[in-house]
């Protein structure tokens, strides 16, 4: 089977020199749904993997208002269900307020992310002025897909098997006035998500926690110094672990109602360890070396210490998007990992002494590290970081990390092959931490074409069991998730 649901008039790629509309950020214009009777399989989908494999990407519709930023792009979901050695790829739209409006109208209605001064109609995210797009993160949480952008959106769920939008949450939603940022984690043993957001007025930020029967338990505001431009939390059994870093807009500028960012060097970062129902008064900071941080693995107790794995960028070097030169080259130079390292951090909050040691657990660049959901919030033992083409926004590869022996193993994709962000999708009777396999979602540019990468989360250097070859070539993307069978209808792990 293979079925075109619907195709759009996409305009977004149409007289643009913009590279983040072109090449592999062009926009998709069909939604499908196929399976592997229709789709050309190379090698073989193994039959102990059950569950569903989601990646979020920004995928313009209409020409953009303004200059336009690879994360302003409307939220479209490629998702591929596997059970019983066969897969079933659907990819759609998610029909947000924003993406509704503007197909009614034909033409955008938001600015993006370098220019929300142009927008005239009420807006979304930290900035108040933007669409509301959903296209960064998608994680599964209570029998729903939850898509969100990264400033704070609206919680819009999807059904993981349709990938129907359903709307924002029909359950809180309106208790979340401030929306819900990307990276909410969920904790498997409980089925609770923890999530926060970031306005850019007082209190500055909020911690929630939605119960496993999707109920938002708590909602507290979190006190900082100002506005703050955070990007990922961690969870461990029993604490939250919430960010406040140097890298921020220029609170003068924000006065006159714009956003440059800086990074504020003689400043350190700070990292909140709240237990998971507390509130402002029991947070306890942390200080840390100055830096940026987008994304965590994990995070687990042990003993008196909270850690915290991830990717640290201790120099970061923004570029003025409004500076003088090609404007295009500024965006890419702001998310160039090989000129704004990232590397693989380790830092440990002592709750007794209220200490924080740090060290490096590696010095290649990486970022968008992940680790099997089964472990998030314990003690883990491997890391899949994807690995980068220098002066693009592009990935190129996979780096896999054992956290225990130091040993790491690679998988790169070839010359014109870029990736996702990888998932890790334990086997069905899986008896180690690593017995599964990783999947990436890869577009070939040589050949114009994207398939679904299947590799043994063991032994990711021996390249891959299966490609599963897509319906044509599908935009970059950045965020994914791995639904486990027993979880798509809801929090229903097995210890």
């Amino acid at each position: 089977m293979l079925e075109t649901i619907h195709h759009y008039d996409v305009t977004a790629d149409q007289d643009t020199d913009n590279p983040f509309l072109l090449g592999p950020f062009t926009p998709n214009r069909r939604e499908y749904t196929a399976d592997t009777d229709s789709l050309r399989v190379i090698g073989e989908i193994p039959r102990d993997l059950h569950g569903i494999f989601v990646r979020n990407t920004h995928n313009q519709v209409h020409a953009p208002m303004g200059v336009y930023h690879p994360f302003d792009g409307d939220g479209m979901l490629h998702a591929i269900h596997f059970e019983n050695g066969r897969a079933t790829y659907r990819n759609r739209f998610i029909r947000t307020t924003g993406f509704l409006a503007e197909r009614a109208a034909g033409h955008s209605l938001w600015p993006g992310l370098l220019q929300p001064d142009l927008g005239t109609y009420r807006g979304w995210g930290a900035m108040g002025a933007m669409k509301d797009n959903a296209g960064t993160d998608v994680i599964a949480h209570a029998g729903k897909l939850l898509a969100s952008m990264s400033q704070g959106s609206e919680p819009w769920r999807l059904d993981p098997l349709s990938l129907d939008t359903l709307g924002p949450d029909a359950n809180w939603a309106r208790r979340v006035p401030d929306g819900v940022s990307s990276h909410y984690k969920v904790d498997p043993r409980t089925g609770e998500m923890m999530f926060f957001n970031y306005p850019e007025r007082w209190p500055y930020m909020h911690y929630g926690v939605v119960d496993r029967n999707n109920q938002l338990v708590h909602y507290v505001p979190i006190e900082l110094p100002g506005p703050r431009w955070p990007h990922d939390l961690g969870i461990t059994q029993n604490y939250t672990i919430l960010h406040d870093l140097p890298l921020f807009f220029d609170p003068q500028g924000l006065k006159e109602g714009k956003h440059q960012l800086v990074f504020n060097r003689d400043l350190p970062a700070r990292f909140g360890i709240i237990p998971r129902h507390g509130n402002n008064s029991q947070i306890r900071w942390f200080e840390g070396t100055p830096c940026y941080v987008l994304h965590l693995t994990n995070c687990y107790e042990d003993g008196d210490e909270v850690v915290m794995d991830g990717c640290i960028m201790p120099d970061h070097k923004p570029v003025p998007v409004n500076a003088a030169g090609n404007i295009y080259d500024r965006i890419k130079a702001n998310l160039d990992k090989h000129r704004n390292k990232t590397h693989m951090h380790r830092w440990r909050f002592n709750l007794h002494t209220g200490q924080t040691t740090e060290q490096y657990l590696d010095d290649e660049v990486t970022e968008f590290p992940v680790c099997s959901n089964d472990y998030m919030g314990q003690p883990y033992r491997y890391s899949y970081n994807v690995l980068y083409q220098p002066g693009e926004w592009l990935f190129s590869g996979l780096k896999r990390f054992d956290l225990q022996s130091g040993a790491t193993a690679r998988h790169e994709y070839g010359a014109g092959r870029f990736g996702s962000e990888p998932q890790m999708a334990r086997r069905v009777g899986a008896v180690a931490e690593d017995d599964g396999y990783v999947i990436s979602m890869v577009a070939d540019m040589n050949a114009d074409t994207s398939e679904i990468l299947i590799l043994d989360a063991a032994n990711i250097d021996r390249g891959p069991l299966a490609r599963i070859m897509l319906p044509e070539r599908m935009s970059i993307g950045t965020h994914a998730c791995w639904v486990e069978g027993d979880r798509i209808h809801g929090e229903n792990r097995q210890p």
